[in-house]
């Protein structure tokens, strides 16, 4: 939720502009509630509509089709299959704020594929697991049938994870689950981690030099995940899991920004997934002079522009 709150409530938690947590309860989202309705994108003409999935749980998706595949006076190849899990540390964005929902639109016509932008909940009212375990029931109602979209247009042999931040980390995670118990039948040919929130107990690269970030990074697991038991545990330092090596699909692509005070991180994890004898292709791509998620917040900039590019290419 998101309102102005009575001043006179006592705060337990407050993270930076993200969002308060009061005594009673309260969660107060300080950012990312925004929302905007599904469309027909005046822009680029891709179509897009919201489905729930689970009317038990509230989990729902929005779904996105590019331009051509809506002509039904052209045949139409099956496009590849993009799985987007967006950020905000899971406690804020949703997969209808704007800056998902224009991105979404732009990248979904660039690339001429579908995207299924799954909209998981969020903690700390709902605690991880929950956003893996909700991100992992879309994947497998999607190649399971679940909406005439994916069934008529999309190719599930060309399947692909992707997500920023917060939503890399669950893309990595939902990677290894494939890795690990398959996917229905569908192929899971690539996934894009893009500055995906990683960390450890012991402090690598520029970590050391930002104390605060760190205490912060580390304030913010505690409180999505109460139940942590350390910041090496596999879902939040990768290279801390044995099993690394069963990353479920045949290419990766890591995106760094230089600013980013994650960047050692998904650098780190690159190099790690390069030396664990894991059978695939995995790429790294670092944007100069950027910091975290640009791409969001300035998608036209011309290093925004060649990171799309880049995933196009990925895509097709």
């Amino acid at each position: 939720m998101s309102s102005n709150l009575s001043s006179n409530k006592e705060v337990v938690h407050e993270i930076l502009d993200l969002f308060r947590i009061y005594k009673d309860g309260t969660i107060e989202r300080l950012k990312g509630y925004e929302i905007v309705p599904p469309s027909i994108d005046p822009h680029t003409g891709v179509q897009s509509k919201d489905v729930i999935i689970s009317p038990e749980t509230g989990l729902s998706a929005r779904l996105y089709l590019p331009k051509p595949a809506t002509n039904p006076s052209q045949s139409h190849d099956k496009l590849p299959l993009l799985f987007y899990f967006h950020g905000g540390g899971f406690c804020i964005e949703s997969a209808f704020s704007p800056l998902y929902h224009n991105y979404l639109n732009s990248l979904v016509s660039a690339a001429n594929i579908v995207a299924v932008s799954v909209n998981y909940r969020r903690s700390p009212e709902h605690p991880l697991p929950i956003p893996f375990d909700d991100s992992w029931a879309a994947v497998n109602w999607a190649v399971g049938g679940g909406d005439h979209w994916v069934n008529d247009f999309a190719d599930l042999n060309r399947v692909f994870f992707a997500g920023d931040s917060a939503g890399g980390n669950i893309a990595y995670n939902l990677g290894m689950r494939v890795g690990l118990e398959g996917l229905s039948g569908s192929k899971l040919e690539g996934v894009i981690l893009v500055q995906p929130w990683f960390g450890g107990e012991e402090l690598i690269g520029s970590e050391a030099e930002n104390p605060d970030f760190v205490l912060m990074t580390r304030t913010v697991w505690r409180i999505v995940w109460p139940s942590v038991t350390g910041f090496d545990d596999p879902i939040i330092n990768p290279n801390k899991d044995p099993k690394i090596a069963d990353m479920g699909c045949e290419r990766m692509l890591v995106c760094v920004a230089e600013k980013d005070p994650v960047r050692d991180r998904g650098c780190h994890y690159y190099e790690g997934l390069r030396r664990s004898g894991w059978k695939g292709t995995a790429d790294i791509v670092e944007s100069a002079g950027e910091d975290h998620v640009f791409h969001l917040f300035n998608p036209t900039s011309a290093n925004a522009i060649a990171l799309l590019n880049i995933f196009v290419s990925f895509f097709n």
